[in-house]
């Protein structure tokens, strides 16, 4: 399991049981609405981390971008998502596992 990304039970994120469950209180929010695919990823990716102005949409400037910011800690919450691209959210994640593994950060916390 990668230490880049986190998955927790909403219902465990609110209790904060356990040291490693709880997300960090500096944590983005990535709000992505009710689908969940590349672009309304990118939108949330470049609105929460207030990307530069040469951000081009699309997954090689999103790494770019995403390695060039200060952003430790990323939070995703799936409480409004009604339909996922999966091919989508497992290019999202490598992105962050492979910003992790490069970089150290961010670490990105998936709530459902």
């Amino acid at each position: 399991m990668s230490n880049a990304i986190h998955y927790i039970n909403k219902n465990h994120a609110e209790l904060k049981a356990t040291e490693h469950a709880s997300i960090p209180e500096q944590a983005i929010d990535v709000v992505v609405g009710t689908v969940l695919d590349k672009v309304n990823l990118l939108k949330a990716l470049d609105k929460a981390l207030s990307f530069p102005n040469y951000f081009a949409h699309n997954w090689d400037s999103a790494w770019d971008c995403l390695t060039d910011s200060d952003a430790e800690h990323l939070r995703l919450d799936f409480s409004e998502v009604q339909q996922i691209n999966t091919e989508d959210f497992n290019v999202f994640k490598s992105m962050i596992e492979d910003a992790y593994r490069d970089f150290g950060r961010p670490q990105l916390w998936v709530v459902g």
